[in-house]
């Protein structure tokens, strides 16, 4: 375990990240990091991500979904606020 603090992160990932398994590949992403948090497909065609974990868990993760899973295409990251307390528990995919 890391000396890191706890934070909480909010991501919108675009390019093509819906119908080829980003969300299910990110929870379980997430679930190897020890994250708790949430993502979702948007109206606009990008996945929304929100995460509470240690900083440098946070940071690792981040790292992979610059990738996304094998049939993805991610154009980009864009920091959004995070709406999860830094209490959370679990990862759920809405």
């Amino acid at each position: 375990m890391s000396n890191s603090a706890r934070v909480h992160a909010g991501f919108r990932i675009d390019g093509r990240v819906q119908g080829v398994g980003f969300r299910r590949w990110t929870a379980r992403r997430a679930g190897a990091y020890g994250l708790a948090g949430t993502v979702r497909n948007r109206a606009d065609g990008s996945v929304e991500v929100m995460v509470v974990g240690d900083s440098d868990e946070v940071r690792c993760f981040l790292s992979e979904l610059k990738d996304g899973p094998r049939f993805a295409k991610v154009d980009g990251i864009v920091k959004v606020p995070c709406t999860l307390p830094l209490d959370a528990s679990g990862f759920v995919i809405l």
